[in-house]
């Protein structure tokens, strides 16, 4: 496969180290269908047809194998692309285990994606099946699948969710006598498994490419960090489509034996009442669900006793609402660090140790390191570019090698910035297109931010930078503020006064917006805002006016 980065140095490597498991995921199921083929694997709700589906493992093994039936019969062989862009339905997962049983790369899209990014994703990807649901949140996802087919010539087969005629997902699946619940797999545990295309706060998605080896690599190591145990009931919220929910999401619990609760459309009451019915100990999400969450107004009124932790991803946690979060749940708040190309590296421990300094330690499967320019360690407290090395780096970009910036040691260049602690505690400062350069001086972004956060008004903020003839560059502030409240430049600043915070770091311009520019997985895509604060006017005085 063009792109693909794995020889036997990397994999002797990797065996004398002991991380990779030699396994894959239908290893588990297949485990787990031999020791307690009736217990509960999933339970996965639908808001727009308020449904639930409950899956033993013995059902789930079913389900998957009519799955690999299907997908045989639309051509499917060794090595082929299978594209489905599905929400966090039972369908997601018996997909991508009909896949590993073929031996087939599963390449999850997410359910946003419209004609633009399909088009790109499936042609670069030479995807020769695309699954989609009939319709999803209003949209028609089938009559596009379609269209998609028509255009691309290695587009053998749609099969629709829900659907009918001859692109009908459930109709291929009923053909299949229900004792046949399949076994093994074609797929060894360092083919390729997974072609996930990372999210796009750069505006330029990568194939990433990862085995069963480097994935399974990250997710082991997290339960014993975490406590998690065969009691626990994960809840995940984050499209499984993302490298989050699909690894902590659906190979976690898989791996361990334990229920997975889901939900396809976040409705943080919604979330709340299945944390509550189904005994959820669990949850791991990007960092705006878990504001949306402490946010809620009814929270008292539910008991979710169960639920003890929380990790989160995707973004830094600002302190403020990782100590709401704990003070209204009654949960211990866990950051990490992660990305599509090596699953979660770093985690703060259960105990919520330095969880409002920092985002985490690596996890004993990985290296962190904070360099300068020249590659050169800073030191501890000093900040520079994040690398990390270990297991779960991923085997390459999809056609394109020129981008898999991992030097001969081993390490790779994540485009982070942070900095680290003499305890190995690393804590993100944002990305390095995020720098904001005033007049030749470093802008602690991520530091501001945090600060902004505490002020009653905001619900959101993002700091980037604004263009500036004199100084190079103005830090210019975008928020979205709570329900009933207004603010102002005068009381932003007047604000940081009060916090100590010097006036250089200020930002110059403050914007409040309806909502924040996003990623499918809910981050902030700051490189719109930069392009927002490209069109803004440059003053000439120090401090700029706000905007509405």
């Amino acid at each position: 496969m063009d792109g693909l980065f794995l020889d036997g140095a990397r994999i002797a490597r990797e065996r004398a180290r002991g991380y990779w498991p030699d396994r894959v995921i239908t290893d588990y199921l297949d485990r787990w269908v031999a020791e307690k083929p009736d217990a509960t694997a999933l339970i996965a709700y639908r808001s727009e047809e308020r449904s639930t589906t409950v899956l033993t493992y013995r059902e789930l093994a079913i389900r998957s194998a009519r799955t690999a039936r299907a997908l045989t019969r639309a051509g499917v062989r060794k090595g082929d692309v299978v594209a489905f862009q599905l929400p966090n339905w039972w369908e997601f997962i018996a997909i991508h285990l009909a896949c590993v049983r073929l031996g087939a790369i599963s390449n999850p899209l997410m359910p946003i994606f419209r004609q633009r990014e399909l088009s790109f994703m499936l042609r670069h990807g030479d995807a020769s099946v695309l699954i989609v649901p009939d319709r999803f949140r209003g949209f028609d996802h089938g009559t596009l699948a379609l269209q998609l087919a028509r255009d691309l010539p290695n587009l053998r087969k749609v099969l629709i969710v829900g659907g009918d005629g001859a692109s009908a997902f459930d109709a291929a699946l009923a053909d299949g006598a229900d004792h046949d619940d399949g076994s093994g797999a074609a797929l060894a545990p360092n083919d390729v498994m997974q072609l996930l295309y990372t999210s796009g706060t750069t505006g330029e998605p990568k194939g990433a490419l990862h085995t069963s080896n480097t994935l399974f690599s990250a997710i082991l190591q997290f339960p014993p960090r975490m406590g998690l145990n065969n009691s626990d009931v994960v809840f995940m919220p984050s499209p499984l489509a993302h490298q989050l929910g699909f690894c902590y999401g659906m190979m976690m619990p898989l791996a361990l034996g334990i229920p997975l609760v889901m939900t396809d459309i976040w409705q943080p009451a919604m979330a709340i009442d299945l944390i509550e019915r189904h005994g959820a100990t669990f949850m791991f999400a990007a960092t705006p669900f878990l504001a949306d969450l402490a946010d809620l107004p009814e929270i008292a009124q539910h008991h979710v006793g169960r639920l003890r932790m929380m990790a989160s991803s995707g973004a830094p946690i600002p302190p403020a609402v990782a100590e709401i979060a704990h003070d209204r749940l009654g949960v211990v708040v866990a950051p990490s660090w992660g990305m599509t190309e090596c699953a979660s590296v770093t985690i703060t421990p259960p105990d919520g140790y330095k969880v409002l300094e920092s985002d985490g330690c690596a996890l004993p499967h990985a290296e962190v390191r904070i360099v300068d320019s020249d590659g050169i360690e800073v030191p501890h407290g000093d900040t520079g570019t994040l690398q990390v090395r270990g297991s779960s780096l991923f085997v390459g970009y999809l056609k394109r090698p020129q981008l898999y910036h991992v030097d001969a040691d081993g390490w790779f260049d994540t485009g982070d910035l942070a900095r680290m602690d003499a305890e190995g505690y690393i804590r993100i400062c944002g990305r390095s297109k995020d720098v904001i350069i005033r007049g030749g001086e470093n802008i602690p972004v991520v530091e501001i931010e945090s600060t902004l956060y505490r002020m009653p008004q905001i619900a959101e903020v993002a700091i980037v930078a604004m263009p500036d003839p004199r100084l190079q560059e103005r830090a210019c502030a975008f928020v979205t503020l709570h329900a009933g409240t207004s603010l102002t430049f005068a009381e932003m600043t007047n604000f940081l006064t009060a916090e100590g915070v010097t006036k250089h770091f200020w930002p110059e311009r403050l914007e409040i917006l309806p909502e924040m520019p996003r990623t499918p997985t809910g981050k902030i895509q700051k490189f719109m805002l930069r392009e927002m604060a490209k069109q803004l006017a440059p003053r000439a005085d120090p401090v700029a006016s706000a905007a509405h």
